[in-house]
């Protein structure tokens, strides 16, 4: 990814949303419990957002403050989980961008604290019924689509 790139991406309802352009810094994961509690889940994982390089086009995220010098941006409607601020600057949900593919994790942070079943969450069985991913696609969905739009909701429901 170059300098010049522009990243998308936001919330699942699509209140929020944002533009980034520059480049991005090291994708992570971090086990801390207060990354826990923000996403609801195992980890947080996170990708540094450039100084001055992000712009957020609908509305900006709620704030928490989370600790003396932490605090964690969510959309306000949906409750979607957006940003780690800290006095170094600003992480991105890796989950909130519109295309994710190349962001892979490539460092653990606060390993120690880490779940100690989650090294082998993926050895679960696989999930294989073709008639419940069917059913699954029958679904209306509200969530915001993984690109830009120019009007949203696209349903006609209020945010």
């Amino acid at each position: 990814m170059s300098e010049y790139d522009v990243r998308t991406g936001g919330c699942q309802c699509g209140a929020v949303r944002f533009r980034i352009q520059g480049k991005l810094g090291r994708p992570s994961i971090c086990h801390c419990r207060m990354c826990q509690k923000q996403f609801g889940s195992f980890f947080g994982a996170f990708v540094t957002a450039p100084r001055d390089g992000v712009e957020w086009t609908r509305e900006e995220p709620s704030w928490f403050q989370s600790s003396v010098n932490i605090e964690r941006g969510f959309c306000r409607r949906c409750g979607t989980p957006m940003t780690y601020r800290h006095p170094d600057g600003l992480e991105i949900a890796i989950g909130a961008f519109d295309d994710r593919s190349d962001l892979a994790p490539q460092i653990q942070v606060n390993y120690s604290r880490r779940l100690p079943w989650v090294e082998h969450i993926f050895e679960a069985p696989v999930h294989e019924d073709p008639d419940y991913y069917v059913r699954q696609e029958a679904i209306i969905s509200f969530q915001h689509p993984d690109h830009e739009t120019t009007a949203w909701p696209a349903h006609g429901l209020k945010l």
